[in-house]
């Protein structure tokens, strides 16, 4: 913790530290884009080796539509509570 008797006058001030020697520029050497795909073609995979339809999941979903607890009023009312709290970006001037 900082105490509030510290004096701030112990920094040095930017405008005061000079450079040791001359500033010396680094060279541009421009080299060519590079992207590697191995981590694309792992997911790629992956992705294929999924099911396209998850039966457990399509069950899950018709549970949840045929409950009419959900989701709860109390759930529904946070979001609203977001939304309208939420700003209205389509009036945003920057």
């Amino acid at each position: 913790m900082i105490s509030s008797t510290s004096s701030t006058d112990r920094a040095a001030r930017a405008d005061l530290v000079s450079a040791p020697g001359p500033s010396l520029s680094r060279p541009y050497s421009p080299r060519p884009d590079q992207i590697s795909t191995e981590s694309a073609v792992f997911l790629r995979g992956a992705l294929e080796r999924q099911p396209a339809i998850r039966p457990e999941v399509v069950e899950r979903a018709r549970a949840l539509a045929a409950d009419p607890g959900y989701p709860s009023t109390a759930v529904l009312k946070r979001v609203a509570e977001q939304i309208l709290g939420a700003p209205d970006l389509s009036e945003d001037v920057s």
